[in-house]
């Protein structure tokens, strides 16, 4: 019903930059919070930054200052734009989106497939 398409991740050496994308596609009645979570290879998954529909932000200590999380409502697209890459950001990062299908229904939580994200020292 509703699907999560992530793209932006890649390569990129340390002090570096990228930007996500992920946007909502199928039947939206309308989307509230979005977000961007990371997961690392035996780490549990761990929340990068959220963004209401009204435009409040909330980002985790580690990323502060250096990400930027932002959103198309009328595109139902959030964006992170990844600043002074560091090692330590290598990881696969989920879109998440709470996203009600319906007037009728409540808010449902989806997932991307996930985009890598590489920082090389």
């Amino acid at each position: 019903q509703v699907q999560l398409v992530e793209s932006g991740g890649g390569l990129v050496q340390a002090g570096g930059f990228l930007r996500l994308s992920c946007g909502a596609f199928g039947s939206i009645f309308s989307i509230n919070t979005m977000g961007w979570y990371r997961q690392a290879p035996g780490k549990q998954r761990e929340l990068v930054a959220t963004i209401t529909s009204g435009g409040s932000t909330n980002y985790a200590d580690s990323v502060k200052g250096r990400f930027t999380i932002s959103r198309d409502n009328a595109k139902n697209t959030v964006y992170l734009q990844m600043n002074s890459l560091k090692p330590e950001d290598t990881s696969v990062y989920y879109c998440n989106a709470a996203v009600k299908i319906t007037v009728f229904k409540g808010l449902s939580d989806y997932w991307g497939q996930g985009t890598q994200v590489t920082v090389s020292s």
